[in-house]
């Protein structure tokens, strides 16, 4: 039995959501770029204070002074690198604050959306592909919010945001009516495990690509000496392919539940672990993918912008598994619940 009341409200909340997420959005983007502005300025200003001046001339920039012309004014390693402080002084965060409280406004409303559809069919609302992308979504949301109570990641909002938007506008795209499971999915624990482990895991992925893609375009900028504009206002390069790397030993072993609890539901379902049926084989290979990361990631051969990009492979793969082998290829797992 569903609940027809219960659904619409389900629906209601989402859309809700998708909408305060999109002004999270703004409010973060305009944080970058004011932060991203300020530190630009900061770091030219120092270079500018550090740079010799020619026998007479007078410094007009601000906050110099006009008469030094000492030799320690020459220019260090140090002055040259951009500034390393979390947020530059006397510059308003209140836009990224404003897409803090936005974004968390938008999680409590995702999470009512899950919980009601969950109580309109009476079960863990994880049977179809809509299902599964607003749990997705719930868990990368609640993941940031409950990492930046501990530090600052405003400069991250952007990067989770939009993708967890899109992520809730396909599942609003293949969005299936509220109904109950198919008979190889009728069995609650196993459902609440595997499927609950395999949600975790890609809002985790989902957050280490963001995290990934934010490393690679600071690390391009800084290589050639042109950390400009909003690239400013991220953290160093070194630190965001350690927060990479960090999420992403985080979420592997719960993918590797994922397959192992899988290949147990599998022989309780269909009376065998492993049957190459596409979903598993594609399971395997996001394994196999992630694996090759954080193998590449401790081996001195390879560079950590080299690694980074299987990372994002991994990504890919995992779009992959939930789009092309949903919709497009048949088999024991064929529950997206699309027409």
């Amino acid at each position: 039995m569903t609940d027809p009341q219960l659904a619409l409200a389900s629906d209601i909340a989402i859309w809700a959501s998708l909408a305060v997420l999109a002004l999270a959005l703004i409010s973060f983007s305009a944080h970058l770029a004011i932060t991203g502005a300020a530190r630009q300025r900061q770091s030219d200003d120092t270079v500018l204070q550090h740079t010799p001046l020619p026998v007479g001339a007078r410094r007009t920039s601000r906050g110099a002074d006009p008469s030094d012309t000492s030799p320690d004014a020459t220019p260090t390693s140090a002055a040259l690198e951009p500034p390393t402080v979390d947020h530059p002084a006397g510059v308003t965060r209140r836009w990224g604050v404003l897409g803090m409280q936005l974004t968390w406004l938008a999680t409590f409303a995702v999470l009512a959306g899950t919980v009601l559809r969950g109580l309109s069919v009476q079960r863990w609302p994880l049977g179809n592909m809509y299902e599964f992308a607003i749990v997705a979504a719930t868990f990368a949301l609640v993941v940031f919010c409950a990492w930046s109570l501990r530090q600052d990641r405003l400069w991250l909002g952007p990067f989770v945001v939009l993708p967890v938007m899109v992520v809730l506008i396909a599942g609003k795209i293949w969005y299936t009516d509220a109904s109950q499971l198919m008979p190889a999915l009728d069995n609650t624990m196993w459902l609440s495990i595997h499927v609950t482990l395999a949600t975790l895991s890609v809002a985790l992925f989902v957050i280490g690509a963001a995290l990934a893609v934010t490393y690679l375009l600071r690390d391009s900028a800084e290589r050639t000496n042109r950390v400009r504009g909003w690239l400013a206002a991220l953290p160093q390069a070194d630190k965001l392919e350690t927060m990479t790397y960090g999420m992403h030993i985080f979420a592997f072993p719960l993918w590797t539940f994922t397959l192992i609890t899988g290949a147990i539901w599998a022989e309780v379902a269909w009376g065998r672990y492993w049957g190459w049926d596409p979903k598993e084989v594609w399971t395997f290979v996001i394994w196999v993918v992630y694996a090759a990361y954080l193998h590449s990631r401790a081996t001195s051969s390879w560079t950590k912008r080299k690694a980074t990009y299987v990372a994002l492979i991994g990504m890919l793969c995992v779009i992959i598994n939930y789009t092309v082998v949903n919709l497009l290829i048949t088999g024991l797992h064929s529950y997206s619940g699309v027409a």
